[in-house]
């Protein structure tokens, strides 16, 4: 089994950062040719530097196919968000507790303040970063790394710095995917501009919008492909079975101190956050998709906003073909770069994204054990070919009417819902023998990272149940328990 944390403050070690972009020949050589981009993709509170040319196009599918890498430089990137909370009285940690808690860290263990005004926003630690969410979540976006016990380390390290932190200042953090007591109306707003576009905007496109925005965590995978050929079979394998993983690894039953009739609310409200940018993009299961294709389903998801002066224009419902078109009204004749671009991309929220890397992004926030475990599962399926073969014959004849059922009813009924006979737990079987096999045949001893997955599928029995049997038993049809025995 995958050991639990040990709190030894001590950094983690040195990680590769990732390797130069490499463009798929398809796409590069025009591109070269034709122009050269005056910048690469940057922090969005960093001025973009303006093209030499406007972007075209082909520009935007090269930016894609500029992910393409050689095995050997494939990494993984986790990132997972926490519930900080006041100990003393459960309450969500306000502003004030985000702001001491970054400087807090940036004091005692170093890292790079970012800064929105006057206030601070995150942190740059090497490689990774520490940021916060609308609602105060706490968000590691990890370094791409090599291995999973890189993974391991980089997690622990990170959570024994915020615990240091917090503990000194009353606040513990909890690792679900929906919180489990508080109101909307009692979550606190963080001070970033974006998020206050984005809390306007999502109550014209969907019921769940601020929901999603306010009260969900999530744990994310990031992996990378070699070509073209290679991201197709990839993005297919993880959207099919990007519910599966819901189902593994769900965790989000309660919603204001009741239990919710979900075992992952936190999916389900992506059912109604903003149909425009969100679902299982079906079109990736078409004969002619390919990063062209996907490009053209971005330029049309209207925008939320671009950075101009280190601080976001609100652009909500306009499409970014419009941008390229010179026909923003909030920007007349200005026309995009490459960091716009990128912005946008990381503005619409599929069950899997694609930049240039893939991120899966179906599984709620949980335990230490599941930070490492849903990253596990990913990797052995994708990252090894004879298991993602294996996965693409499994889900070729998958229909979307299908797809789209799984993604409905995992939320509620989880590894018990039912698929062509069978339960979506048999699948899990069949997946978590793939996931393993992959990993052992990497060589690099991560197998022991599934353990909890293996008790889950084994048992039929979801982080999320567990929780449900708690609250009816134990803790007598009270939630408050969860912010104490489930703390990191």
């Amino acid at each position: 089994m995958a050991p639990t944390p040990a709190c030894s403050l001590v950094s983690a070690p040195p990680v590769p950062v990732w390797s130069a972009a490499r463009p798929c020949a398809l796409v590069a050589a025009n591109r070269d040719q034709r122009r050269r981009f005056a910048v690469a993709a940057a922090s969005p509170l960093v001025e973009a530097t303006t093209e030499t040319e406007p972007l075209t196009k082909e520009d935007l599918v090269a930016y894609l196919a500029s992910g393409c890498k050689p095995r050997s430089d494939w990494r993984i990137g986790t990132e997972h968000e926490k519930f900080g909370f006041q100990v003393e009285t459960l309450r969500p940690i306000n502003y004030q507790h985000v702001r001491d808690l970054l400087n807090g860290i940036a004091d005692r263990f170093g890292g790079h303040r970012v800064m929105e005004g006057d206030n601070i926003v995150g942190l740059k630690q090497g490689v990774q970063n520490i940021s916060t969410e609308p609602g105060g979540q706490i968000e590691l976006s990890g370094a791409p790394v090599e291995t999973l016990h890189q993974t391991y380390a980089e997690i622990n390290t990170h959570l024994c710095q915020v615990k240091a932190v917090g503990k000194e200042m009353g606040i513990g953090f909890l690792g679900l995917g929906f919180q489990p007591k508080w109101a909307l109306n009692d979550m606190p707003i963080m001070p970033k501009a974006k998020f206050e576009i984005a809390r306007n905007y999502m109550p014209k496109v969907g019921s769940f919008g601020l929901d999603m925005m306010f009260r969900t965590c999530s744990i994310q995978v990031n992996l990378d492909y070699g070509s073209e050929k290679d991201m197709i079979m990839k993005l297919r394998a993880a959207i099919a079975l990007q519910p599966i993983a819901t189902a593994i690894f769900a965790n989000s039953p309660f919603k204001e101190g009741k239990l919710s009739g979900f075992l992952s609310l936190r999916s389900h409200t992506y059912t109604d956050t903003d149909n425009d940018r969100t679902g299982m993009i079906p079109f990736v299961f078409d004969n002619s998709f390919g990063f062209e294709r996907y490009v053209d389903y971005v330029l049309d998801v209207p925008m939320y906003f671009v950075y101009r002066n280190k601080r976001p224009v609100d652009c909500t419902g306009m499409s970014f073909r419009d941008f390229m078109a010179g026909k923003l009204p909030q920007l007349p004749g200005e026309r995009p770069t490459l960091n716009d671009w990128e912005i946008h991309l990381g503005s619409i929220y599929p069950e899997v994204r694609l930049k240039k890397f893939i991120e899966m992004r179906g599984a709620d926030g949980g335990p230490f054990s599941t930070l490492c475990a849903l990253p596990a599962f990913w990797v052995g399926l994708l990252y090894d070919e004879e298991s993602l073969q294996c996965i693409t014959n499994l889900i070729a004849d998958w229909t979307s009417e299908e797809r789209d059922m799984l993604r409905r009813k995992v939320p509620i009924t989880g590894l018990r819902t039912q698929f062509r006979g069978a339960y979506v737990r048999d699948l899990a079987e069949n997946l978590l023998k793939l996931a393993k096999d992959g990993l052992q045949r990497r060589g690099h001893m991560e197998v022991g990272f599934l353990d909890d997955v293996d008790e889950v599928v084994g048992t039929g029995v979801t982080q999320a149940e567990k929780l449900a049997n708690l609250y009816k038993t134990r803790w007598h049809y009270n939630v408050d328990p969860v912010f104490h025995e489930f703390i990191y």
